[in-house]
Formats: structure tokens, sequence, C-alpha cells
């Protein structure tokens, strides 16, 4: 291949084929939310090529497009590229008009089903103008997209390996025991941490941060999990729970939130000399580090810690950076 004449740069919209074609992993679906035609993004894409003298994707014949190491080292820094170019036109709306326009907001399942309807009419209220979009999945998934640009802002659970992003702790959020009706552990006002070891603990499955910051706020070891018993949401442990399969801890969100929907399932603080006033898990914010959004997303946070309820984080306001141990 030879590059084009006067060594001209790749354009926003060349790259914006490459990175919507790996994200949908075929050309047709790739062209349709592109908006043009399929020959338009595959000429596209060829032209890049040529540009940058390298072969992008492997012609093999396989169904999926698949991308040659090279491939992938410019489909990450076509990402960023085009997270800057959209960082430009974001300054620009923030100083116009602060608050205002689209959010594309990630949240986790432990905390959207339970948080949102108390949080949608809140932040409607506080920034009218203001555009949510929102994006419910597992943390690694959500902070794939915020490093990719498709997400703007997370809420989810610390600590977490967050890569580059920055973090603001907004609140906390205690774990209460849950028991089976007529618990031996039941008849005590509070469950001592040490109690739990000895039951069969009911957890999310793997992949749910849930999981790692119960265990390791109540100081228990991943092993404490029952004989394989796992479950998808928190519907479903308070479920397996009220059947008798054994005990599990909830965060209070989720309990104010309606997760016990009339189960049969008794409640109880949890004691832990580690942690003052009980094992909790701390809520937060988390956007790309250097976002001119900064300011606008600090701005959310006494909002989404107002609906969120229960205690602040001590020193709330100060952002939180550098890596954090890994638990999403």
């Amino acid at each position: 291949m030879k590059p084009l004449p006067g060594g001209h740069l790749p354009s926003p919209q060349q790259l914006r084929y490459l990175v919507t074609l790996a994200d949908t992993g075929h050309f047709g679906r790739a062209a349709t939310a592109c908006g043009v035609t399929q020959s338009t993004l595959s000429a596209g894409i060829i032209a890049l090529e040529r540009q940058l003298d390298a072969a992008l994707l492997e012609r093999s014949g396989a169904k999926r497009p698949v991308f040659t190491p090279l491939g992938l080292e410019i489909l990450r820094e076509s990402r960023r590229a085009l997270a800057a170019l959209e960082a430009v036109t974001e300054a620009a709306a923030t100083a116009r008009d602060p608050l205002s326009g689209p959010l594309r907001l990630g949240v986790i399942p432990t905390i959207g089903p339970f948080l949102l309807p108390r949080l949608m009419p809140a932040l409607r209220n506080a920034f009218p103008r203001l555009r949510l979009w929102l994006r419910e999945d597992l943390t690694e998934r959500l902070l794939e997209g915020l490093m990719a640009g498709r997400l703007d802002l997370l809420l989810l659970a610390l600590p977490v390996a967050t890569g580059d992003a920055e973090t603001l702790a907004i609140a906390e959020d205690p774990f209460l025991a849950a028991l089976p009706e007529g618990h031996r552990l039941a008849e005590r006002a509070r469950v001592p941490v040490a109690a739990l070891g000895g039951e069969r603990l009911l957890l999310l499955e793997d992949g749910h941060c849930l999981r790692d910051h119960a265990l390791s706020a109540c100081g228990l070891p991943g092993a404490a999990a029952g004989d394989g018993f796992a479950a998808t949401s928190l519907q479903t442990l308070v479920q397996m729970v009220a059947g008798g399969l054994g005990v599990t801890l909830l965060p209070k969100l989720s309990i104010d939130g309606g997760v016990l929907a009339g189960a049969g399932v008794e409640l109880r603080p949890v004691e832990s000399d580690a942690a003052v006033g009980g094992p909790r898990r701390t809520l937060g914010l988390a956007w790309r580090a250097r976002s001119p959004r900064a300011a606008e997303f600090r701005g959310l946070a006494p909002v989404i810690a107002a609906a969120i309820g229960g205690r602040a984080v001590p020193g709330e306001g100060a952002a939180l950076s550098g890596p954090h141990p890994p638990g999403g």
C-alpha cells in the first residue's frame, strides 16, 4: 500500500467507521450505525489503510472482521482520538450551559433498580435541561464504555480498579444480614461477622462487584461462599434466602428500594470490630481523567448522594485518583 499524497491525517469519520466496525462486529450493522452504505464504510476503511500504509483488517474471508495486531493498536488510538474530539465540543457546551444537554450515565445492577426511581425525579427537578441516557451493566463493561467514550459518567461501588478514571466517593451503604425466618441468628439484635463464617453464605455470581465488596467489608475469605450457590440478581438472592438455602448480606440501598418485596426474610445489623457502625460499601462516581465536564459531575454529586441517603462519606467532595484494589 502507498499513502495518499499530501500526508493527510485520518478524518474523524474514518476513525468512527473503524471503531463502529469493532463494536458491532459486522460491516452491515456498522454501516447502518454510521448512517452510510456498506460500500461507503468499506471504502472509508480502505482509504484509511492507504493513508497509514498499513493493513488494519485481515482479508481472510471470515464472517466477522478480524483486526491485525496493528489494527488493534490503531483501534485503541482511534477511540482515544474520538473521545478527545468529543471533549472539545463538550467543553464549549459546558461553558455555555452547565448541566444541560445529554449525559450518558452507567450504573451497576446493585444500585440502578433501587436508586433510579428516587434519583430520576430529583435530577429532573434540579437540572431540568439535563437529558439523561442510562446504561445498566457490570462494572467491568461500564468502565470499558467509559474509556471508549460511549459513557460520560459512572455510578458504582468503590473501591474498584478504574485505570485512568477519576473517582469521587459520595455515600456509604451499610450491609445487613438477611436470614431465613426463624433462623437461629435472628434471635440476636445484631449479628457478629464471626457468626456468618459458620453459615452457608449466598452471594451474587462472579462478575458482580458486590460479591467482593461484601466479603472484603466483612473480612470473610472468598471460600466463605457456600457450595457453589450464586445468584444473578439481588432479587434472586433474597428468594434463595427465603427458601432456606442460606444467609446473605444485602446493601441497605437495595432494602430501602424494596428488594425484599414481602419475602420471608429477617434482617439484622452486622457487627464488625474492623468497621465502626458495621461493614459497608462506598458508592461513588467515576469519569475520564481530565474530562472537561468534571466540574459538572461534581455538581451532580450532592443530588445523587441525597437520593442515596444514608451516611455521607467523610470529606465528601474530594476526588480520589490512582489505582484501587480490584473488585469490580
